[in-house]
């Protein structure tokens, strides 16, 4: 053996472990190691000289301190192109390390398995390993990091065609410790968080971790790359939480509708369908029974229900899947479940993905963040639940009460709807949207074109406020005979007044919710 090269070799996760050591070995590396892995190591058949025969201390306070030590981090740190590094290295007997193999505390499996369980949880935040990686990373030129396993034969085949020493290769390991100590500090910070209670409107700092998943086939469009990133300590509920039941693959474009259509349905309270395309709902429907809520939501713009992705907020049942089993073309079904005889029936259409998912049961949303070119912009998610209590009757007439039933329905289903959004409704039906239009009378007409004849007595609602009558005055054309809409316009007393002149009932919400 020749005691120049010396390996610290310090894992929780010991697969690989073995070949790797015998592999240092081979080539004439001393290892030195901690408690727990030198006991595997010598337990298997390995000299180990341990940590403490180093540093001349033990490892103490149930190994919370072991390598915290300047025998250990000298000899990680030593710039060995520095005289007087070296000369500092002899002064004090510390020995150099050419090679440092650590893994962290597995403080996410833990986080995971045992989410009650303060005390284990604590335990595992690693300090001492962290620290290593950073030096040996800081040290690249001199020091090789190596902080994943699946590394592990990469290292023996290049200690075995001696290209060790390449510049770009320690680089990219050092690299990829740093990368694993932030999302492993990220981690840890992310877990605090949710253990205080939240105070601030938003944060000084957002610490926001995303491992690659999946990469998907392409992006939106063909020629962009795309791929589907998770939070490590993700909630098992959620989009990302999906168990597919049938067809191909989920793409980019399904995904975004999907999480439009899941968010939709699950923030009502009874049973509810509703279709989206382009993120956007073209029906939607609630009901006592979901298969007549799904019937009236596919009912609502059959044309474009075509391709389109339908989630239910409960289970499908038979009854159900004979409503959608009957359509001829659907991209997604996304519900908490469905029975065996639901399955069977929708599963007979091959390219149909049969998507169930869980209801989040996070305390606290993500927030609302959208990437700029050099930073983000960040928001509160619009989690806010209206009431009919805080509404204000600012007409003549008031809604009759099957008016009002149709009132709340329509706003809460504008605020899925991208603006300028109007959504025409009829006995908790979506009958007509206009979404995204520059112009908001623009929005009217077209869910007016929309709902035809179905508009004859149903309501409208509207995501901000009328700046004119005009948008009253098309809806008044199309059969519409009471408004929902936040108030706050300068013109609000002429619009007010044409609702009068029409015999329109109108509410203001005094709440806005715009979706850009």
């Amino acid at each position: 053996m020749n005691p120049s090269k010396h390996a610290l070799i310090s894992v929780s996760d010991k697969h690989g472990l073995i070949e790797l050591a015998g592999a240092l070995t081979t080539h004439g590396y001393a290892i030195v190691s901690t408690g727990g892995t030198a006991r595997f190591l010598r337990e298997n058949g390995f000299t180990v000289t341990g940590v403490s025969d180093i540093t001349g201390f033990p490892e103490i306070m149930d190994g919370r301190v072991k390598t915290l030590h300047p025998k250990i981090h000298g000899g990680i740190l030593c710039d060995r192109s520095k005289s007087d590094h070296l000369e500092a290295m002899t002064l004090h007997g510390i020995i150099p390390f050419d090679i440092v193999v650590v893994n962290l505390y597995p403080f996410q499996d833990v986080v995971q398995k045992q989410p009650g369980d303060t005390h284990a949880i604590i335990e595992n935040i690693d300090i001492g390993g962290p620290c290593l990686l950073r030096a040996a990373a800081k040290n690249h030129a001199h020091c090789l990091v190596v902080p994943d396993p699946a590394d592990y034969p990469r290292i023996i085949e290049m200690l075995n065609n001696g290209t060790l020493e390449d510049a770009e290769m320690r680089r990219r390991f050092a690299w990829k410790a740093f990368s694993l100590t932030g999302r492993y500090d990220a981690m840890i910070r992310n877990w605090f968080e949710k253990q205080m209670p939240w105070t601030e409107t938003l944060p000084e700092t957002l610490s926001i971790i995303l491992e690659k998943d999946e990469t998907l086939r392409y992006g939106e469009n063909p020629h962009q790359d795309a791929a589907v990133y998770r939070t490590p300590l993700q909630d098992p509920s959620g989009l990302l939480g999906y168990t597919q039941h049938s067809g191909k693959e989920l793409s980019y474009n399904n995904m975004l509708d999907l999480k439009a259509a899941w968010d939709m349905a699950t923030f009502f309270s009874i049973p509810t369908a509703v279709v989206i395309k382009h993120q956007n709902p073209c029906g939607a429907a609630v009901s006592e029974h979901l298969a007549d809520a799904a019937e009236n939501a596919l009912a609502g713009d059959p044309m474009s229900a075509f391709g389109g992705i339908v989630a239910c907020n409960r289970p499908v049942d038979i009854e159900t899947a004979r409503v959608l089993h009957a359509t001829r073309f659907l991209e997604v079904v996304a519900a908490p479940g469905f029975t065996g005889e639901a399955l069977d029936m929708l599963r007979t259409k091959k390219n149909r993905r049969l998507i169930s998912l869980r209801a989040s049961t996070a305390e606290r949303a993500w927030w609302d963040i959208r990437l700029m070119h050099n930073g983000a912009l960040i928001q509160s998610p619009d989690s806010r639940q209206d009431s009919r209590e805080g509404f204000h009757v600012v007409t003549r007439r008031a809604p009759t009460e099957a008016e009002w039933s149709d009132l709340l329905f329509g706003w809460d289903t504008c605020r899925f709807v991208k603006s300028n959004a109007i959504v025409f409704a009829r006995r908790r039906m979506v009958v007509g949207v206009g979404a995204g239009q520059m112009s908001r009378v623009d929005s009217v007409r077209i869910a007016g074109a929309k709902a035809g004849e179905r508009a004859q007595g149903g309501i409208m609602a509207s995501d901000a406020f009328f700046p004119f009558r005009d948008g009253i005055d098309a809806a008044s054309e199309a059969g519409i005979r009471a408004v929902i809409q936040p108030g706050g316009s300068k013109g609000d007393e002429s619009v007010i007044d044409a609702c009068n002149e029409l015999d329109i009932a109108m509410v203001f919400t005094g709440i806005r919710h715009f979706r850009h």
